[in-house]
């Protein structure tokens, strides 16, 4: 992913600037652990990396941008899926649900401004609302990408995170032939109290997030995920598009298609870009 790196905590306080700088709304942070085990044990504990971060952020850049933690297990288990495996080897969405809402406490703990439920855990947002407003953290709210895809366009970031899937998530993502569980999973998630339902991804299904834009009274936000990212860059390193233009086109499609907020890798580029326009 041309332009896009992991970062060690000195040098991702200096991004945190310069995305303040550019006026985003906010961040959304991955932790990328040195050692993973079954049920994702750096996910919750204090000095665990994402929740370092965490603590970072919050100090350096709390008032200016909204400190947003993803709360899946993907990064911090040795097999790479969302959740904790059972004997057989498959997803045990209970006991997934367990480690949800103890990373939801931690989060809240280091300073996480919004929790983004990417997990597609059945029940995750009524768990963690659950355990959040248990611990006292009523004031943080819930993301919840309720209609995310088992798509082929996560490649690049499941490379740069240096996933451990072993086998796919297509049990627990949805079909990419389903229009109908999409607007499904968006009312179940509202049922459930999200503050905010996602569509991920977001170019390919710019259906879908018309369908959830239309129906959902709570924000519909969108994520341009890191395939749709670098098949722009790598066409226009080609020079088969202008880079800039694509760009601007493909967030405004997003947008256009019932997006309030569109989580990007062109993100602090583009507002730099349309703040001189």
């Amino acid at each position: 992913m041309p332009g896009v790196v992991q970062h060690s905590l000195d040098s991702f306080r200096a991004e945190l600037q310069r995305a303040a700088e550019a006026g985003i709304g906010g961040v959304m942070l991955f932790g990328v652990p040195e050692r993973k085990d079954a049920v994702g044990s750096g996910a919750t504990e204090r000095d665990g990396i994402l929740n370092v971060a965490t603590r970072v952020a919050a100090r350096e850049v709390g008032d200016a941008l909204v400190v947003q933690t993803d709360l899946c297990l993907d990064e911090f288990t040795d097999h790479g899926h969302c959740g904790v495996l059972d004997d057989a080897g498959r997803v045990d969405n209970d006991a997934t649900l367990v480690r949800y809402r103890e990373m939801a406490i931690a989060q809240a703990e280091a300073g996480s401004q919004l929790v983004g439920l990417s997990g597609m855990m059945d029940g995750q947002v009524a768990a963690v609302r659950a355990a959040l407003d248990a611990a006292g953290a009523h004031g943080v709210p819930t993301l919840a990408y309720a209609a995310k895809y088992a798509s082929a366009f996560y490649g690049p970031f499941r490379e740069a995170v240096q996933s451990s899937l072993r086998g796919d998530r297509r049990t627990y993502q949805l079909d990419p032939a389903n229009r109908r569980e999409g607007a499904r999973e968006v009312a179940l998630d509202v049922a459930e109290g999200a503050d905010i339902v996602m569509v991920k991804p977001a170019m390919s299904y710019l259906d879908v997030l018309a369908d959830a834009a239309a129906a959902s009274p709570v924000p519909v936000w969108a994520y341009q995920v890191s395939g749709e990212y670098a098949m722009i860059e790598a066409a226009a390193a080609n020079g088969w598009i202008d880079r800039d233009r694509a760009v601007d086109e493909s967030l405004t499609s997003i947008v256009r298609a019932g997006a309030e907020v569109v989580l990007s890798y062109f993100a602090i580029e583009a507002a730099k870009r349309w703040e001189r326009a």
